[in-house]
């Protein structure tokens, strides 16, 4: 007996952004959502479904009353299916009409057509959810942070930021899996001091508790022991601290470690990354205004450098004038007016803005009567002073000073070196006084520098903000990538960060793996380890720090004796490191890394402010998620599994 087997039905192909022209006249299909109908007459509509992220709409054509009749009651942005034909989009009417034997218009010549030069001619309409009637949405609709989804969905500046985002990540991968293992690290960790707040994660053990990682720190030294010689991964972090622009209790790190290397090593790998990413960047993304970087090496700062010359150490290359130390011709009357302070230091900065010298007088009045001047004017060292120089003034706008030190000040201005990463214009800008130059002069303690930034590069930094915003000095738009190093290996412990948790007064700079930079290193912390500088370095751009790494202690014996005998830890804290011990006794090869914050690199080459715009579902300053109501109230019920409960409102 002959059986007839019946030919597979043939499914319609699924549209996507370029299709082979070869698809012409078959049937398709289109899954996504109903942005716009025109209405031509009772049988003929026109629509719209967006089948994609960015710009992927394809025009849908609709005959016959029947179809037209149900396109026309399904609601705007409701999803949809739609099959039907795929045909060639009508040149438009007003389009030349070509010369005889000329067929530019008539269809094109090349293999892969975009959905934008094609319709689907549709035979079925389905809508697969419709938008509620009491729902409000669309592109002119401006949506608050609980509707997150929405925000993404029709904000077209956001949507892009994050497309990229997931592009660039899927680049890094690509160009470190050609010599680095992408290993995923645990999430769940255990309390380790390490120099940030943690969260804990209680367990139904009673007493025992997870801990967050601060960062796969641990995880990535143990690796280089496991014989893993290059590791790297897109890190989830946690850290319980206060929340600012940059900051977010989680974000995501690229994390990186090589075994046998040093950080010579680990910075050109990062360097030739950044390098290789924005070229791939600039000339696949357009719209998003960025430029190749040069091929120059980027600029290597020590931290006394940047904290001298800065008053930063992230330092913006972009502002110009540098700060310089005036103190041994200042005239006594005039320190006694800026501080207190006994036997100060007393630095100045120039700018130049580009407007007249009582145009300067009016933005300085402006700013120090802002909010953003108050941090300045309670300063308790002294509140800053203001030359505006003006050659038509007695002693040019410099009489604060008094003419002899307003010589020897231009003197010394006028015999600065030109450091490596300003050109000839700008070195001009520099050692030259002309009218409506603004002097900004600000006293110190005579103390080592130490934190992140002295009051004069704060207060630096904000002028040129805020005459940048003012239009008296031309926004540099250039990305100024530089290295800073030679950090102290120690800083003095504060009532900010936590520390490590020992009793020698201060704790590790970043956190207590970070190597000492040199053998003279290695013997100041027997004699005076505050001044012992550690193999760290930081990545900086237009006053961001992005990232920062070091060469690792890579011997057993060397971390416990920095953590016992210097941080002076005791041995319970001691014990927490147990498992780190261990790894590195077993032969552990030296070892340097990095790591940047993958969500300001993100910031930075989208260029905006605030990481919550480039991650799709941040938290809120107050550390909360809008959308989902996170975190949420515990009651004694929800903690009694885990031996906790909520402490009573009257007690201590």
């Amino acid at each position: 007996m002959e059986i007839s087997v019946a030919a597979p039905q043939r499914l319609p192909f699924t549209i996507k952004p370029r299709m082979h022209r070869d698809k012409l006249g078959k049937e398709a299909m289109v899954l996504g959502s109903l942005t716009n109908i025109k209405s031509m007459s009772e049988t003929l509509c026109f629509a719209s479904v967006d089948f994609g992220m960015m710009n992927t709409e394809i025009q849908v054509v609709c005959h016959g009353s029947e179809l037209c009749q149900q396109l026309r009651s399904i609601r705007l942005n409701s999803s949809v299916r739609v099959v039907g034909k795929l045909g060639l989009k009508p040149a438009p009417k007003s389009a030349p009409k070509p010369a005889p034997g000329n067929i530019e218009h008539q269809e094109p010549l090349e293999d892969l057509l975009t959905h934008k030069q094609v319709e689907v001619v549709a035979t079925e309409i389905l809508c697969l959810n419709s938008v509620a009637p009491d729902v409000h949405i669309g592109k002119d609709h401006s949506f608050p942070s609980q509707s997150r989804h929405l925000q993404i969905r029709f904000d077209e500046s956001l949507k892009r930021r994050l497309l990229l985002r997931s592009r660039v990540a899927r680049y890094i991968k690509e160009y470190l899996g050609k010599d680095f293992l992408e290993i995923e690290t645990p999430i769940l960790f255990k309390s380790s001091p390490e120099g940030a707040r943690e969260f804990l994660v209680p367990t139904r053990k009673p007493g025992y508790a997870y801990a967050l990682p601060q960062s796969p720190q641990q995880y990535k030294q143990i690796l280089m022991a496991t014989g893993v010689k290059n590791y790297f991964q897109f890190a989830k972090c946690f850290r319980d601290e206060d929340l600012r622009a940059d900051r977010q209790p989680e974000f995501t790190q690229l994390d990186l470690e090589m075994a046998y290397a040093d950080g010579e090593k680990v910075m050109a790998k990062i360097e030739n990354l950044i390098k290789s990413l924005y070229l791939k960047v600039s000339s696949k993304h357009p719209a998003i205004s960025l430029y190749p970087l040069p091929k120059s090496d980027f600029v290597r700062m020590s931290y006394e450098e940047a904290m001298s010359e800065h008053g930063s150490d992230k330092p913006d290359l972009r502002i110009n004038g540098l700060i310089h130390r005036i103190d041994y011709f200042v005239p006594d009357e005039f320190r006694s007016m800026l501080t207190s302070v006994q036997e100060p230091v007393i630095e100045a900065c120039k700018l130049r803005l580009n407007c007249e010298s009582q145009q300067v007088r009016t933005f300085l009045t402006k700013f120090m009567d802002s909010p953003d001047a108050e941090p300045f004017t309670s300063n308790v060292d002294g509140a800053p002073g203001f030359c505006v120089y003006d050659s038509r003034k007695p002693v040019e706008g410099l009489q604060s000073l008094g003419f002899e030190s307003a010589e020897q000040l231009k003197t010394l201005y006028g015999n600065l070196r030109r450091p490596r990463y300003h050109d000839k214009k700008v070195h001009k800008t520099n050692t030259r006084f002309e009218d409506a130059d603004l002097l900004i002069i600000q006293a110190r303690p005579n103390l080592p520098h130490s934190g992140g930034s002295t009051m004069l590069g704060k207060l630096r930094l904000a002028l040129h903000k805020a005459a940048v915003a003012e239009g008296l000095i031309q926004p540099d738009t250039d990305h100024r990538y530089l290295w800073v190093t030679e950090f102290p290996m120690f800083t003095l412990d504060n009532d900010t960060d936590p520390g490590q948790g020992g009793t020698a007064g201060f704790s590790a700079t970043h956190h207590p793996f970070t190597a000492p930079r040199t053998a003279e290193d290695v013997d100041l912390l027997l004699t005076d380890p505050l001044k012992a500088k550690a193999d760290h370095y930081d990545l900086v751009v237009n006053g961001i720090e992005l990232g920062g790494g070091s060469r690792r202690i890579h011997n057993a014996e060397m971390q416990k004796f920095v953590m016992r005998d210097i941080i002076k830890m005791s041995e319970e804290r001691m014990d927490d490191f147990s498992h780190l011990f261990e790894a590195l006794a077993s032969g552990c090869p030296p070892h340097a890394g990095f790591a940047i914050g993958f969500d300001r690199l993100m910031a930075v080459l989208t260029g905006v402010e605030s990481v919550k715009d480039v991650i799709y579902f941040p938290k809120s300053s107050k550390g909360e998620d809008m959308m989902v109501k996170s975190p949420a109230p515990m009651t004694n019920a929800a903690l009694s599994p885990y031996h906790l409960q909520l402490k009573s409102p009257t007690e201590p």
